[in-house]
């Protein structure tokens, strides 16, 4: 029998939700045939088959989401006698290495929490979590590997109400301090001489689930949304933010662009936007000030030495984060090209693992759809993260205090505050400022 696991799609990927099984038990499955199509916070992907044989089992429903390495599903590889579906008892048995089918599940989860406190082992960021909450980490069932509590375990917690289970604890473990131990009839030492004893306190209710009203419509999240949502709040949660923003003076740019598109795109099948002009400033700049291109890790800052732009996809239903690998090596052509691909294949769902990993500063142009002012939210586990505004003419006083009507545009930039202070951002931004600015007659090839 061979086991298929849940892969990792992407760096940083720590789990992935099946969204279609595309075999079915007892069907026969050749080497490279895809059998499931995947869903993570970065990529939409199916999941090919390593063996030749017969899918005998399926681990993991449609809709369920495990950690990267979590087998999904067996195949009887050619050869092999396919294990009869009534038996999953001697299924388990036979592979005691391979987790149970998902009914076994909640058996695994009760047994999770039963290590000691002294003997566990925790990262810096969730023992620091677990100490501002004043939480018990023996409540927390750990999904890591062999059972280890991962931060998206102590947040799952927390906004489960586990903060307020943890006070109600010790409170009845002071009482159960102070109170001597009750006899089976019920009553204390002094209740049985007919003192009565006052009533246990009642259980805190569970959080009743949400009442739509009359008429409202309740859309339930689709996979990749609860994945996106998800990695918005660790995002939060982990990196300080902090928020700064500059505007440039694009007039002379907007104005080539103007002169050139039509051209451009007859000769070169694409269309000329200025996200590529905007990349080619903020990758010198970067260039000049490497500590932006960064990231945190275990109380340590990496400068990355390769410069990869993440740049902003949406469509209809999501955002995906796809790469421009070595975005500081590419001219504005090659910049454009490599912007129409991907978002193309964005929109197609054709974008690839690699597609979507090793960025290290990502460029989000909000401007395409009017927005002036924004506080994007970091792409962890990166520093920062730049969004290109709304190019909007207004009046501005010029340094001869005449005035004229100029093409202006916002750049506002969100921070992690552990790496980076607003001096180096602020140089930062004034480099992009002055690269976006100096855009006459560019040279495009």
């Amino acid at each position: 029998m061979a086991t298929i696991l849940m892969p990792q799609l992407g760096e940083s990927v720590t789990e992935g939700t099946i969204a279609k099984w595309l075999k079915q038990v007892g069907d026969k499955i050749n080497k490279y045939d895809p059998i499931a199509e995947v869903i993570t916070d970065k990529v939409n992907a199916e999941v090919p088959s390593e063996f030749v044989g017969t899918l005998t089992e399926i681990l993991v429903p449609e809709g369920s989401t495990v950690a990267v390495g979590t087998p999904i599903a067996v195949i009887a590889e050619e050869g092999e006698a396919p294990a009869p579906a009534a038996a999953p008892q001697a299924a388990a048995v036979a592979q005691p290495e391979r987790a149970a089918a998902p009914a076994a599940q909640p058996a695994q989860a009760q047994a999770a929490p039963a290590r000691t406190a002294g003997g566990a082992r925790f990262s810096p960021a969730v023992m620091r979590l677990i100490q501002e909450h004043n939480l018990d980490p023996n409540q927390i069932v750990g999904t890591g590997a062999g059972g280890r509590i991962t931060r998206k375990d102590v947040l799952s917690f927390v906004e489960g109400g586990g903060a307020a289970t943890e006070l109600t604890k010790t409170a009845e473990d002071h009482a159960s301090v102070a109170a001597p131990t009750e006899p089976a009839t019920g009553l204390t030492a002094l209740g049985a001489q007919g003192v009565s004893t006052p009533p246990a306190a009642p259980a805190p209710a569970a959080k009743a689930a949400y009442q739509a009203a009359d008429g409202d419509q309740v859309i339930e999240a689709s996979g990749i949304r609860k994945t996106i949502a998800r990695r918005m709040v660790e995002s939060k949660h982990t990196a300080p933010h902090a928020w700064t923003m500059m505007e440039a003076d694009v007039t002379t740019l907007a104005k080539f662009r103007d002169k050139s598109k039509d051209a451009f795109k007859a000769k070169e099948g694409v269309s000329l936007t200025f996200l590529p002009f905007f990349i080619k400033a903020v990758v010198e700049s970067l260039k000049e000030f490497p500590i932006i291109n960064s990231t945190w890790q275990d109380d340590k800052i990496i400068i990355k030495k390769d410069i990869n732009i993440s740049i902003a996809v949406a469509t209809e239903d999501a955002l995906f984060v796809p790469v421009i690998k070595n975005a500081d090596r590419l001219s504005i052509l090659g910049l454009s090209h490599a912007i129409n691909d991907l978002a193309k294949r964005a929109r197609a769902g054709k974008l690839t693992p690699d597609d979507m990993s090793g960025g290290t500063f990502t460029v989000n142009n909000t401007g395409s759809f009017g927005s002036v002012q924004s506080m994007p939210i970091i792409n962890s586990p990166q520093a920062a993260i730049l969004s290109m505004e709304a190019i909007v003419k207004r009046p501005v006083v010029m340094p001869d205090d005449s005035f004229a009507i100029r093409s202006m545009m916002n750049m506002c930039m969100s921070l992690d505050h552990r790496i980076l202070d607003g001096l180096v951002c602020g140089r930062f931004l004034q480099a992009v400022k002055k690269r976006i600015e100096s855009y006459v007659e560019p040279n495009l090839y």
